[in-house]
């Protein structure tokens, strides 16, 4: 038995050291998914000084985890950098940069493409803000990077059962492009109506 002794001696370190990973991945990612969702906001709120600050931070943070989410620990990475992937999408299509790469974000390939398409939903806020705030062209732009993030993503589906979740976002992302266009197209036809009153009222006045 002083080997099976050993074996178990053995076996209880190596949990021990998995236990304290996987507590210590749990924590951390928390500040990570704090800090990328702050940078969203500061982005909603025009600071994107703030925003960029904030991401940076995440990145570091997410940076000194992966040492601790090795072999099984993995998946405990997947919604931290699935976060960070949306905030820096989200970041560089504000600031109409293209959207990093997945090896310049360092994340797994699960991630990237979760990340993206929660991106969607961003770019709709974005979408609506600009309409609100009667910027009508940025709002075409925002709306045109939804309609290629989903066209671009929506062939992932097969993947659902390695990408978990992939499926179920990518109806949602359907679902918002959709909402998105019918308020689009509706403000657009508005612009257009306003446009030939406008036109109307000066020739009336001309002839006047």
């Amino acid at each position: 038995m002083d080997g099976l002794e050993s074996t178990l001696k053995e076996v209880e370190n190596q949990l021990n050291n998995q236990l304290e990973r996987r507590e210590k991945l749990l924590k951390e990612s928390r500040d990570v998914i704090a800090s990328c969702s702050k940078a969203i906001v500061h982005i909603h709120n025009g600071r994107r000084p703030d925003a960029t600050r904030e991401l940076r931070s995440a990145r570091a943070r997410l940076n000194s985890l992966r040492k601790y989410g090795e072999g099984p620990l993995a998946r405990y990475l997947v919604s931290p950098e699935t976060e960070f992937v949306e905030a820096s999408a989200v970041i560089a299509l504000a600031g109409r940069r293209p959207i990093p790469t997945k090896s310049s974000l360092g994340t797994s390939s699960e991630a990237y493409l979760l990340g993206l398409l929660d991106t969607v939903g961003e770019l709709k806020r974005l979408t609506l803000d600009s309409i609100m705030d009667g910027e009508i062209s940025l709002a075409r732009r925002h709306f045109a990077s939804m309609e290629q993030l989903y066209a671009a993503c929506s062939p992932f589906a097969v993947f659902d059962h390695v990408a978990n979740g992939t499926r179920r976002k990518i109806d949602v992302a359907r679902m918002l492009v959709e909402d998105v266009r019918g308020v689009l197209t509706e403000e657009l036809r508005r612009d257009e109506l306003e446009g030939s009153i406008r036109s109307l009222e000066k020739r009336l006045r001309s002839a006047d």
